[in-house]
């Protein structure tokens, strides 16, 4: 009995160490394959965005894109050399003739890039056409007082009308409504709040006109959340380590930043300071007996903006 013993826990052992090791030593994907959906060889389109798909790799974390023009053997232009993080990616090309291929990477080792695909772009109308919206991604929430709009360029348009609005269009007056001669505008966020904005390319007379984008959500905030209300250890406490700091939970905070100071109450810890989460207390046991240290805690919202600090407290390490 025990000696089964011994065995079931020899072999729990070892399941034990090769999970263990595969969280710190990568798999290779080296010999992986890596299978191609869309679009099929030799397609041919006049929609002027493609669309490219591939299955996932197991333990890939990112995915090389290369769209070549007209053929990996005889390359006039490398189109794209781009690294993503998930297995599709929209890209507008002009007509012409290309060729694309994918491999899959990680941290240590790459899969084989995969046969290449031809891909064929026919000329076609302008109102047949989309616009692609680049930057920043649909949702995003930024504290900038005013952020970079990008979008991709399409054949056969010299402007592209740029609107911006904060209802979704459902309205006339627009909070911009403008003409571009560029793939990008810096827009100056006039207050806090939710905008929407799109984008269509135009001719040079605006005889023809493309379709409109996706309409794309942004969020700006830059009102900084309340001041944290620290609760322990109370100011000029003994206490004993390791010593656990505390404070009050906000509901305008994503998350809290926490300020650890030597006894000239100035000179942070350790570059391990400040220190951000989500908890709303922090243990510290790095301190020497008869130390005397400062703290205080900042809110930081989901925008990025830091609110008030807490008061700054000492105590004595015990």
């Amino acid at each position: 009995m025990y000696f089964n013993f011994f065995r079931l826990s020899l072999i729990l052992l070892l399941i034990s160490g090769l999970y263990s090791c595969n969280e710190f030593i990568e798999p290779s994907i080296e010999k992986r394959q890596l299978n191609l959906r869309a679009p099929a060889n030799n397609y041919q389109t006049n929609n002027y965005t493609v669309g490219f798909w591939w299955d996932e790799v197991e333990d890939a974390l990112t995915y090389r894109l290369q769209i070549v023009r007209p053929s990996f053997d005889s390359t006039a232009a490398l189109v794209a050399d781009t690294v993503i993080n998930r297995n599709t990616f929209n890209m507008t090309l002009d007509p012409g003739n290309y060729q694309w291929q994918v491999r899959a990477e990680n941290g240590s080792s790459t899969t084989a890039f995969t046969p290449p695909r031809n891909l064929i772009i026919l000329p076609g109308s302008l109102e047949e056409q989309t616009v692609t919206l680049l930057s920043p991604g649909n949702n995003t929430l930024t504290n900038a007082s005013a952020i970079n709009l990008q979008w991709n360029l399409l054949y056969g348009a010299s402007t592209y009308r740029l609107q911006i609005d904060t209802a979704s269009f459902s309205g006339s007056a627009y909070v911009y409504d403008q003409v571009i001669p560029s793939g990008q505008f810096r827009f100056s966020f006039p207050k806090d709040q939710t905008y929407q904005w799109r984008v269509r390319g135009q001719n040079d007379d605006g005889s023809e006109l493309s379709k409109w984008s996706a309409i794309y959500n942004l969020s700006n905030d830059r009102t900084p959340p309340g001041a944290v209300t620290a609760t322990l250890p109370d100011n000029n406490a003994q206490v004993q380590m390791p010593v656990t700091f505390s404070w009050a939970s906000r509901n305008d905070a994503a998350r809290y930043r926490f300020y650890l100071y030597r006894n000239n109450g100035s000179t942070l810890y350790s570059n391990t300071f400040p220190v951000e989460q989500t908890a709303t207390s922090y243990t510290f046991n790095a301190g020497t007996a008869g130390e005397r240290v400062y703290w205080k805690v900042t809110a930081v919202d989901a925008a990025g903006n830091e609110g008030a600090a807490s008061e700054l407290r000492n105590v004595l390490l015990q």
